[in-house]
Order: structure tokens, then C-alpha cells, then sequence
């Protein structure tokens, strides 16, 4: 149930809201500090930065996309 009051929405719905959806992708800037392993989002280029986002030496993209976590996507395959 919606309940809306003089000021908008009620905070129980405002939160529910505010929820990042699956299909949402934050894209981050040229010269933006950050950590982690980002690819370009016009070319997909792959870099791992820890300070500035560089522009892309591959296409001169300004945009990066953060890989998401992978955490045993490195690890030896033990057959």
C-alpha cells in the first residue's frame, strides 16, 4: 500500500525506492579516485587502478564500468 502525505512519499516506500535494481550499472569518470578493476565502457578494455581512472589508452574513452567481485575467478584449477 502507497501512502502519500503532504510532503511526498512515506519513508517505508521512499526506502524501498532508494533499492539499487539488478540491471543498474554505475559508470565512473576519467580522473575519479578508485580502487579495483574497472573495463572502459566503450571499448572493454580492463585496467586495475588504486588512485585516478585513466582515460583509455585503447579508444581514449572517458567512462569506466567496476568489474564486479570474482573472488576465486584467478585461482588455479586443481584437475
Amino acid at each position: 500500500m502507497t501512502v502519500v502525505g503532504e510532503r511526498g512519499l512515506m519513508i517505508e516506500e521512499a526506502r524501498l525506492l532508494a533499492q539499487p535494481s539488478d540491471d543498474y550499472v554505475e559508470f565512473l569518470v576519467e580522473g575519479t579516485v578508485a580502487v579495483g578493476e574497472y573495463h572502459c565502457s566503450s571499448c572493454g578494455y580492463g585496467v586495475t587502478v588504486h588512485g585516478l581512472l585513466p582515460r583509455c589508452p585503447m579508444c581514449s574513452g572517458t567512462s569506466w564500468e567496476q568489474v564486479s567481485w570474482r573472488p576465486f575467478s584467478r585461482a588455479p584449477r586443481l584437475v
